[in-house]
């Protein structure tokens, strides 16, 4: 008889499981190498000339867009 979903089985590793996901990732690695020499431009490029400008928000910028006097002497 099998068992339900509802049904624990205990909080221990599933040998199975955890075998399936390193072959997975083992055969990533394997297929991912060779594209590196194409991705690593290509992800460089794109930062360059594609990607939006990251703003670094930061205290100060905040104070002076809302017009707010430096706090002190």
């Amino acid at each position: 008889m099998s068992t339900d979903v509802a049904d624990s089985t205990g909080m221990g590793p599933n040998l199975q499981m955890s075998l399936f996901g390193y072959v997975m990732a083992a055969i990533l690695v394997v297929v991912m190498i060779p594209l590196l020499p194409v991705l690593i431009p290509a992800y460089l490029i794109w930062r360059a000339f594609f990607a939006p400008e990251e703003f670094e928000h930061s205290f100060e910028t905040w104070r002076e867009q809302s017009g707010r006097p430096p706090s002190g002497s």
